[in-house]
C-alpha cells in the first residue's frame, strides 16, 4: 500500500521532516500557505540593491550535526562553506581593539587555558565563572545564573546568547543558553567551525529539498493554506484546503510545521509561545575589502554581526524590537556608520536594503519556553515541526531541522 505524507509548511522544519518521511518510502506532498518557500529561512531577488539576499543572515557551526545530515542528504553540504578551524575575528568599534579568538580543531575547551587564544583582558578564572550555566534548569533566568557583566560578557557571552536567544541575556532562558555552550563552547573547536551558506539560503536549504522530495515521486505546492482538520477515532482522516478536502488512507501521516498562531487555530487546546522579538537585517551592495572576514562579531556599537558576502555587506542586529518602527532612511544611514568602523572603510551609503522581521523568532524567555510543545498531538498520524516546538534549543536553524527530524521520527516509530 502507497503511504502519503503531507507537510503542512514549506519551511526548513516542514521540508526536513519531508526529506526524512520520503527516505522512509513515503511519497511526500508539501502545502505551503504563501507565494514563497522556505519561510524566514530563504534567498530573493531585491531590486534595491540589484542582487540576491537572504531573508536574514543565519550563521551555522560545525556542531548542527541535524543541519548537516539534512544537507548531506539533498545533496548541498558543499554550499555550506567556512574555515577549517573554529576562528572568529572581532572588533570593537567604541575602542578601535581587535582580537581572534581561537578555538582550535579539538574536542576539549582546550583554548580557555592560552591567553593568545582567548578573549583579550579575560582570565582562566571568568571562564569558570561560566560554569553554573551549564547545567542551568529551563525556569532559571541566565542573570540569575551567571554574572552578566566584565569583559568576557562584553567581548563574548553577551554577542553569543543575543544571537542564538533574540533577546537580551540577563533575561533569557538559562536552560536554552546552556544546551548552547554544551553543543558549541564546551566541545571544543570540532564543534564551532562557522558555516555560511555563502550563495543564498534558497540555494543550500531550501531548493535542493524541493528537487529531492519531487525526485522521489512527491510534489510542493504554494498558496495551499490548511483551513481545517477531519478527524475520527484519535486519527486525522482529511486535510480542509478550502473548497477542497484531501481524504487521508490508513497508512497517511501529517506534520504540522507552521507558527504558533495558526497551528493553535487548527489544534484546539495546544499551547505555544505568545510573544515574540525582531531581528534587523541590513544589506549594502559593495564590493567587502580583500582583508574582510567572512563573518566579524562587533561590540560597541548598534550592529552585531557582519557578514562579507560577493558584492555586499550584510548585518544582523538581534533584540530589534527597538528598530522596527525607526525610519528606513535613518536607520540604513546608522548602520552603515558602524559597518564603516568595523570593515575600517569609508565610503557613501551604497545600494541598501532593510529587513525587519518583528516576529522572527519566540521570546527566549523561560516562562514562554514554557509554553513550546512536544512534537506529539492528540492524533496518531500528525505530529507539529518548527522552531517553537520544544527542540532543548532557542530558535535557530539547527532547532528548525532537529524539530522536522523529530516529527518523522515519531511518525515511523
Amino acid at each position: 500500500m502507497q503511504k502519503t505524507a503531507h507537510i503542512i509548511g514549506a519551511g526548513v522544519s516542514g521540508l526536513s521532516a519531508g526529506v526524512r518521511l520520503a527516505n522512509a518510502g513515503y511519497v511526500v506532498h508539501v502545502h505551503e500557505a504563501t507565494q514563497q518557500l522556505g519561510g524566514r529561512c530563504r534567498s530573493y531577488y531585491d531590486a534595491a540593491t540589484d542582487l540576491v539576499i537572504d531573508n536574514g543572515n543565519h550563521l551555522l557551526l560545525s556542531a548542527n550535526h541535524h543541519v548537516l545530515d539534512y544537507a548531506r542528504t539533498i545533496g548541498s553540504e558543499a554550499g555550506l562553506v567556512g574555515p577549517k578551524e573554529a576562528q572568529f575575528a572581532f572588533a570593537d568599534i567604541k575602542t578601535g581593539q581587535r582580537w581572534l579568538l581561537d578555538l582550535g580543531s579539538g574536542r576539549l575547551p582546550l583554548w580557555v587555558f592560552d591567553e593568545s587564544r582567548r578573549v583579550p583582558d579575560t582570565k582562566l578564572g571568568d571562564y569558570l565563572a561560566l560554569s553554573p550555566l551549564i547545567w542551568a534548569g529551563t525556569s532559571k533566568t541566565i542573570g540569575t545564573t551567571i554574572p552578566c557583566k566584565g569583559t568576557l560578557y562584553d567581548r563574548l557571552v553577551q554577542p553569543l546568547l543575543l544571537a542564538a536567544l533574540n533577546c537580551d541575556p540577563p533575561e533569557g532562558s538559562a536552560g536554552l543558553a546552556g544546551a548552547i555552550v554544551r553543543e558549541t563552547l564546551l566541545a571544543g573547536g570540532q564543534a564551532c567551525r562557522p558555516l555560511i551558506a555563502r550563495d543564498g539560503l534558497s540555494g543550500v536549504l531550501i531548493d535542493p529539498a524541493v528537487k529531492f522530495l519531487e525526485g522521489k515521486g512527491g510534489s510542493v505546492r504554494i498558496g495551499r493554506e490548511l483551513r481545517g482538520l477531519e478527524s475520527t477515532g484519535g486519527r486525522v482522516t482529511g486535510l480542509k484546503f478550502g473548497e477542497e478536502t484531501v481524504a487521508l488512507g490508513p497508512s497517511d501521516v501529517v506534520v504540522l510545521a507552521v507558527p504558533p498562531r495558526p497551528a493553535m487555530g487548527l489544534l484546539p487546546g495546544l499551547t505555544g509561545p505568545t510573544k515574540y522579538r525582531a531581528i534587523v537585517n541590513a544589506h549594502f551592495r559593495i564590493t567587502p575589502p580583500k582583508d574582510a572576514p567572512p563573518l566579524l562579531g562587533v561590540v560597541g556599537g548598534l550592529i552585531e554581526w557582519l557578514f562579507a558576502f560577493p558584492q555586499r555587506l550584510s548585518v544582523t542586529i538581534s533584540n530589534g524590537d527597538r528598530l522596527v518602527d525607526m525610519p528606513r532612511e535613518e536607520l540604513a544611514a546608522a548602520i552603515w556608520a558602524d559597518v564603516c568602523k568595523a570593515a575600517g572603510i569609508s565610503a557613501e551609503l551604497p545600494p541598501w536594503q532593510i529587513v525587519r522581521e518583528r516576529r522572527a523568532t519566540f521570546e527566549a524567555t523561560p516562562e514562554q519556553n514554557a509554553l513550546r510543545p512536544g512534537a506529539k498531538t492528540a492524533f496518531g498520524n500528525l505530529a507539529l515541526a518548527g522552531d517553537w516546538t520544544d527542540t532543548g534549543l532557542p530558535a535557530t536553524i539547527e532547532g528548525s531541522v532537529r524539530s522536522g527530524d523529530r516529527a518523522a521520527d515519531l511518525l515511523l516509530g
